[in-house]
């Protein structure tokens, strides 16, 4: 059983999200940061999928009831029993009934706690994240809270994975602007070139009204020729809205799956942790890239984490 002493600002269950539900209005949600996710639960040896702790903004403090091997993710540093334990990337096995502290990365948006066997919340429609505007999944559907107790789900492996640190550890921003890949959006064409080369010739800013729904920036307008407004019509994690303002609004995993701005551009999908793991005032730019190397780069991302379920890593 895994105690919550000290639960940090937004701190949820997640996993790798809902597999269906679009056709009701259910954004796919989970792991703001998905690749950090399976990388800590690969390497306490779980499947990739397993439910873990992620929070943002602040320490997490949490006690194991038994012997307990765990990952922490973008965290700077873990101190058990008020001493340092280590660092970023951590893989360790926790004594029970001793109290431990996760300390975030101070550039990292969000951390994650992964625990062998995983966390052990019902499951919804095929998940068990934690959908905070539905108020269902995860953890009774809302965020943790001191004294929260859970247990784990016996969701890990015969295999426990010696990861490089820096794998379960960084969240790969580095220290400059962050620079998300881009496919066209369905709106494209209704931006003059003008206004194309204004979105990827600028920098924008990381707006501190960002939050799993939406990420807003900061910068000069990119306006359409006519107003922004439009029936409503599908929508996915990774659109770049352009409201009346001018302001782009990235939707995030838990983001409307529907929504009525003109759509210029699409964060590519691995791209979007890179976002997502971006403070307020972060400086990013956007640059384009075909739909082929989209997926390339998906394909790619995809076989490398094959590989370090396999073993072979």
């Amino acid at each position: 059983m895994i105690e919550v002493l000290k639960a940090a600002p937004y701190a949820t269950v997640q996993d790798l999200g809902f597999p269906r539900g679009r056709s009701w209005g259910l954004p796919p949600s989970g792991a703001m940061d998905p690749l950090l996710l399976q990388c800590g639960n690969l390497a306490v040896g779980n499947v990739p999928s397993a439910a873990g702790i992620e929070w943002a903004l602040g320490p997490l403090m949490v006690r194991f009831s038994q012997e307990t091997k765990f990952a922490a993710a973008a965290v700077r540093e873990v101190r058990m029993d008020d001493e340092p334990f280590g660092q970023s990337g951590l893989v360790a096995t926790a004594p029970p009934g001793v109290p431990i502290a996760l300390i975030p990365l101070p550039d990292t948006r969000f951390s994650y706690l992964a625990v062998r066997g995983g966390i052990d919340v019902p499951m919804v429609l095929g998940s068990r994240s934690t959908y905070l505007p539905g108020g269902f999944g995860g953890h009774e559907g809302r965020r943790l809270r001191n004294g929260d107790r859970l247990e784990t789900a016996g969701q890990e492996t015969d295999r426990v994975r010696e990861l490089d640190r820096r794998a379960v550890g960084s969240s790969d921003l580095g220290t400059e602007e962050v620079v998300l890949r881009v496919t066209r959006g369905p709106q494209w064409e209704q931006f003059p070139p003008s206004a194309r080369v204004l979105f990827f010739s600028s920098r924008f800013t990381v707006d501190r009204a960002s939050d799993r729904s939406g990420f807003r920036l900061a910068g000069p307008a990119v306006l359409p020729r006519e107003a922004a407004t439009l029936p409503s019509e599908a929508a996915c994690p990774g659109a770049v809205q352009l409201p009346d303002n001018g302001q782009p609004i990235v939707l995030m995993p838990d983001g409307p799956t529907v929504g009525g701005y003109p759509k210029l551009a699409v964060v590519i999908r691995i791209d979007l942790r890179l976002l997502a793991q971006c403070q307020p005032g972060r400086p990013v730019r956007f640059r384009e890239v075909t739909l082929e190397e989209a997926r390339a780069g998906l394909r790619a991302e995809t076989a490398e984490l094959g590989a370090l379920e396999a073993g072979e890593g």
